[in-house]
């Protein structure tokens, strides 16, 4: 079975169960015990040197990294809509996955690690992050109802937790109506799961 090592509060481990649960693929979760530093384990370590969750195990195989894991799911157990094969639209789902590592990660989700849990960043820095990319993705679900190539695909659930997640970073949704309605979309998919903190209208 496959073994999903996670924190409760983590965004990037939250989408990676919504992949296993859009494929209505069983898995067992193994919950990391961060206030104990679980994650900085000789044990963990040997998983991921990078002392970070999400980790899935998959039999004799051990991954590292959220959007790798996405990856490694939709074309191990999804269909080619997930991430297709066909060079051009690969890249265009991709460069959303490079979007969730960059821009999401320093801007919406360091604004949540700040105000939900106390790490110091540089507010002023993330905030601008924020500021420049919400309108870009407003602007892509203004044309389309999804992020990449016209359907639901990995760029979607890459991206979506920290946009959910984003009124724990003090960040107003209310004023992009296309990023709410994607977000409406995604939360009415059959197999949905959702986490505290996360937007719901």
């Amino acid at each position: 079975m496959l073994k999903l090592y996670e924190f409760a509060v983590s965004g990037n481990a939250h989408k990676i169960r919504l992949m296993l649960s859009l494929l209505g693929l069983e898995y067992k979760g193994i919950a990391v015990n961060g206030s104990e530093k679980q994650h900085k384990s000789a044990e963990f370590l040997a998983m991921n040197p990078f002392g970070q969750v999400p980790v899935l195990v998959d039999g004799d195989l051990c991954l590292r990294d959220s959007n790798a894991i996405l990856v490694y799911l939709a074309r191990q157990y999804g269909d080619a809509h997930w991430l297709p094969d066909e060079p051009a639209a690969m890249a265009q789902v991709m460069a959303w996955l490079a979007t969730a590592a960059n821009e999401l990660a320093w801007g919406p989700s360091r604004l949540r690690v700040h105000y939900q849990f106390g790490r110091e960043i540089n507010v002023a820095e993330s905030g601008q992050i924020t500021t420049h990319l919400l309108p870009i993705l407003e602007a892509q679900l203004a044309k389309s109802d999804w992020l990449a190539l016209g359907h639901l695909t990995i760029a979607d659930i890459a991206i979506y937790p920290y946009i959910a997640l984003a009124p724990e970073g003090k960040i107003d949704l209310s004023v992009y109506p296309a990023i709410i309605a994607w977000l409406r979309r995604i939360q009415a998919l059959p197999g949905y799961v959702g986490m505290p903190g996360m937007w719901q209208g």
